[in-house]
């Protein structure tokens, strides 16, 4: 079964919305950015990354995020999505 975080906010909110069979939604309470796994990849990146550097333009900082995912591996992902909450929702 897969799961799905999802926020409450009113632009996430779609009366038209039909949600699969095999999915479940996890609904985060609003203003909890820490409770999003994305959020916590995206501080990574910044501080490992992207930290204390200009940009020319947006296509090299395209070019930097792009590059600064892919040295991303697996293990390093699940280290930093790791949260015990999910896990308790599973």
């Amino acid at each position: 079964m897969a799961f799905w975080c999802w926020t409450r906010r009113g632009w996430h909110v779609a009366k038209a919305l039909k949600v699969p069979a095999n999915l479940t939604l996890l609904h985060l309470p609003p203003y909890s950015p820490e409770l999003n796994p994305v959020e916590r990849v995206w501080a990574y990146m910044r501080s490992h990354y992207l930290s204390n550097r200009l940009f020319k333009d947006y296509d090299q900082l395209f070019d930097q995020t792009s590059h600064a995912w892919n040295r991303m591996d697996q293990d390093r992902l699940k280290s930093i999505c790791h949260t015990a909450w999910i896990e308790r929702a599973i």
